[in-house]
């Protein structure tokens, strides 16, 4: 079980924030206060702003461009890794002196959840998380503000259209045996989302762990990540991948061979959660930079990337779904956080 140390502060701001949410106003009750605009900016950011992140780094350089147009004082570094590589990092970091980072923005909440148990985030000072989508609002704002989610990544089924003639859609399909060797999926030691994929694939009573072994007796190909992934099925080195809708999508706009489901039996998703360090040196511009990433230009950004966005009034990306008609799984994710660990070596175990 995660336990928190709570500033009693973040409680009653949470309480506030739950009421004001369903009186349809601001985090801060002002609707129409300069903070709560849809920049997301405040003025006074200076200084230098590092941001650690999973992000594909053409799309966190263009969250930086759009920040700067609005924050133009401060000077923003980023380190861009799988999840793995930057939970590695703040760790070394933790054990020689302290993470170095003001912000980090990664795949899933069970990382979040872990530095907030540890002490190592601090709660958010942003008075727009009450715009957020109100349908999966629980699940995009930590109920004690140390994160909130950013954007909607499912994982889907996306396959080689040249090579697939009738495409699986559902998880279950997938332990056919027509499909043995085709199947290509992310390390969940290296994607963050693909090592929440596998808790929820786990602690889903129709899949569970006979579904898991069934998977892996098809000889799925692990590869890093979800880009590798992607590319493979686009290539046709692989027919079959599990992998993010947005890499899917983004390859078929380019003329790829490449088509994707949303599974039937539930689609897993991870909501890209902000948050800024306990001990961040540009508090002010990490917080801006945390309401710029919710706020509708944050959003809109977020769709012209082809990301699902966490607002209602920002669009949907072309040739994308709106969510409610997804059959998203939405997992206790206290128990996912729990699991994680255990889930991602399973996996492992059954790959030897």
């Amino acid at each position: 079980m995660l336990h928190r140390k709570y500033p009693a502060l973040a409680v009653v701001s949470v309480a506030s924030l739950a009421l004001l949410t369903a009186c349809g106003g601001s985090a801060d009750g002002a609707e129409n206060s300069p903070a709560a605009g849809a920049s997301g900016a405040a003025s006074g950011a200076a200084g230098t702003l590092t941001v650690y992140t999973s992000e594909p780094q053409a799309k966190i350089d263009e969250v930086v461009a759009a920040y700067n147009e609005v924050n133009p004082e401060v000077r923003v570094e980023v380190f861009r890794a799988g999840t793995g590589e930057l939970k590695t990092r703040i760790a070394t970091e933790k054990e020689t002196g302290g993470i170095q980072a003001d912000v980090i923005l990664a795949a899933d909440v069970p990382t979040f959840e872990a530095y907030a148990a540890e002490g190592d985030l601090q709660v958010l000072d942003i008075d727009n998380a009450g715009e957020l989508s109100h349908d999966l609002f629980d699940d995009l704002v930590d109920a004690e503000g140390y994160y909130v989610g950013t954007r909607i990544i499912p994982t889907v089924i996306a396959y080689n259209t040249t090579l697939v003639d009738s495409a699986p859609d559902s998880w279950a399909e997938l332990t056919d045996e027509e499909y043995k060797g085709m199947i290509a999926m992310p390390n969940p030691d290296v994607s963050g989302a693909a090592a929440f994929n596998t808790t929820v694939w786990l602690e889903t009573p129709d899949l569970g762990e006979d579904w898991l072994k069934n998977l892996i007796k098809n000889e799925p190909t692990v590869l890093e990540s979800n880009g590798p992934v992607g590319q493979a099925v686009a290539a046709g080195t692989s027919g079959i991948g599990i992998v993010v809708d947005y890499v899917a999508r983004e390859l078929a706009a380019k003329g790829s061979p490449i088509a994707l489901s949303y599974p039937t039996d539930g689609v897993p998703y991870v909501s890209q959660p902000a948050g800024v360090f306990a001990d961040a040196k540009n508090p002010d511009a990490a917080n801006q930079f945390v309401q710029f990433l919710v706020s509708k230009e944050g959003q809109e950004l977020a769709v012209a990337q082809s990301y699902l966005p966490v607002r209602n009034d920002a669009g949907v990306p072309e040739g994308a779904p709106a969510l409610a008609d997804l059959e998203l799984l939405n997992p206790d994710l206290t128990v996912i956080a729990e699991k994680q660990a255990g889930a991602v070596a399973k996996f492992n175990d059954l790959l030897k």
